[in-house]
């Protein structure tokens, strides 16, 4: 959401398209019918991006879609993302416009082509009730008659496409840690990178859009139920934590309130701790930090493994803030700082 400025009736066009889960599965079933798939050989290797919250997962879509090889749903897929075949046909598609500062105020500007993280809202719709719960967000059990509907949904989005037969299905989505083991069954031959950041300031940046959103949700109502409907859950006052199955982690998340940067930091050890105890075997373990400092070396190396090619001379390095930080747990912080050393090593296995 680039900001809050959506007009009387587009906010009445979202609440219908995506309030409604019978409205949904609707138009997902309706997509389907008018438009067969049968004549198009989609490729079988898309790329998935999951990673926490500001840990740099957007500015690496950004990358990996302006290669030209990728096709992720854009602002201008909204909010019939569940049928984007044919709201191509029925909307009026209006230019790209000027670039816009989306709502985190963190910098990023966006437009109607820029890719964002719309794929959720599928995984809410026909699963929602399966990992979404009132205070946590659940590791996902599924079936196999979800993935067929998944399958459909990346070819659908492929098929929109200018080119469906050559381009590769690319998504960004935090909640991907969910459901690790089944993108790798819908597709075997994917590529799962999983960006990671320094603990402590990426706590502290989680702490800072936790308080950002919250402010705003007070404000406006349809920010919040936006957040709701697109699935996303990281923060605000709908913030739903993680719960990966480690009861201890969980239980500590409850009992430290979510304006204290411990909680932001037990979120970072419980969403990396998993990721790399419970990693699949094409699982990139990408750093931000290296990134910043050396982006043209670190994409000439991630680009041959993913299978895909681009000019990165023009990527300058650049130097992220760091802030000074007080009011955490020492040792909660020490252990973070083991986990992250471990994640440097499995990034460095491939850098």
């Amino acid at each position: 959401m680039s900001d809050l400025g959506y007009s009387f009736s587009s906010r009445l066009l979202h609440r219908i398209a995506l309030q409604s889960k019978i409205i949904a599965e609707i138009s997902f079933d309706i997509e389907n019918m008018i438009f067969s798939k049968k004549d198009h050989k989609f490729t079988e290797n898309p790329v998935f991006i999951s990673g926490l919250a500001r840990s740099g997962t957007t500015m690496l879509m950004r990358y990996l879609h302006e290669t030209g090889g990728f096709r992720s749903l854009t602002y201008q897929d909204m909010p019939f993302v569940l049928m984007p075949n044919l709201w191509k046909k029925l909307s009026f598609r209006k230019v790209a416009g000027e670039l816009k500062e989306r709502a985190h105020q963190d910098g990023i500007l966006v437009s109607l082509e820029s890719p964002e993280a719309f794929e959720e809202v599928f995984w809410r719709v026909f699963t929602g009730d399966q990992y979404i719960f009132k205070d946590r967000l659940k590791i996902l059990k599924t079936n196999t008659e979800v993935l067929s509907k998944f399958r459909d949904f990346v070819g659908n989005a492929l098929l929109s496409s200018d080119q469906p037969d050559k381009l590769r299905y690319l998504s960004k989505n935090n909640n991907n840690i969910l459901r690790l083991s089944y993108l790798k069954q819908s597709f075997p031959e994917a590529k799962i990178v999983i960006p990671f950041r320094d603990p402590l300031q990426h706590a502290l940046s989680l702490l800072n859009q936790h308080t950002h959103f919250f402010a705003i949700q007070k404000e406006d109502k349809f920010s919040l139920d936006y957040m709701n409907w697109l699935g996303h859950f990281e923060f605000g006052l709908n913030q739903k934590p993680f719960d990966l199955n480690n009861n201890e982690i969980f239980r500590a998340m409850e009992n430290i309130p979510k304006s204290e940067l411990d909680f932001w930091l037990l979120s970072w050890k419980n969403y990396y701790g998993f990721a790399l105890e419970n990693p699949e075997d094409s699982c990139l373990f990408f750093c931000y930090e290296e990134f910043c400092k050396s982006p043209s070396n670190v994409l000439q190396k991630l680009f041959p493994i993913i299978g895909v090619s681009g000019n990165t001379d023009r990527i300058k390095p650049f130097n992220p803030s760091e802030k000074k930080v007080s009011g955490y747990s020492e040792s909660l912080l020490n252990e973070c700082i083991d986990l992250y050393k471990k994640l440097n090593l499995r990034f460095n296995s491939w850098y």
